[in-house]
């Protein structure tokens, strides 16, 4: 499994707030304005999962396998013609702070990897740049 690790974001939240919000994925609803149609179609969100369309991928779905409160959520693939969990990581910061890292696990052959690192490390930077803005007090 190759790895690819988020910037630590930090997020102006209580750890416990980022983690219930984090650990239903139907919170993140209003996400969907957010993210670009041109690069994702068809998000759909429900309780334990997220699925959705990219080019030239195709349908990916992502349901959550563990929770930890008040730490950790894991996703992994559903559908998806690559093997890939995600992990988010929370923990405690200064003055009602959440830090927050996301690492992903892909199950790339020699011949994807150097194709895929690049993009794969733009799409987890920009996830975590993306759950670090959530308003997550309302």
């Amino acid at each position: 499994m190759t790895e690819f690790t988020s910037e630590i974001k930090t997020i102006p939240h209580l750890q416990e707030t980022v983690y219930a919000v984090l650990s239903n994925p139907e919170n993140l609803e209003n996400l969907k304005d957010l993210i670009p149609a041109d690069k994702v179609q068809d998000l759909v969100f429900d309780h334990n999962s997220v699925a959705f369309s990219i080019a030239p991928v195709g349908k990916l779905k992502f349901a959550i396998v563990e929770r930890n409160a008040p730490d950790t959520i894991q996703f992994a693939t559903e559908q998806s013609p690559v093997s890939v969990k995600i992990l988010i990581q929370l923990s405690p910061g200064d003055y009602a702070q959440t830090q927050m890292k996301i690492v992903l696990h892909a199950d790339l052959n020699p011949f994807l990897k150097p194709m895929l690192s690049k993009p794969l490390q733009a799409g987890i930077d920009k996830i975590a740049e993306v759950l670090a803005m959530i308003p997550y007090n309302s």
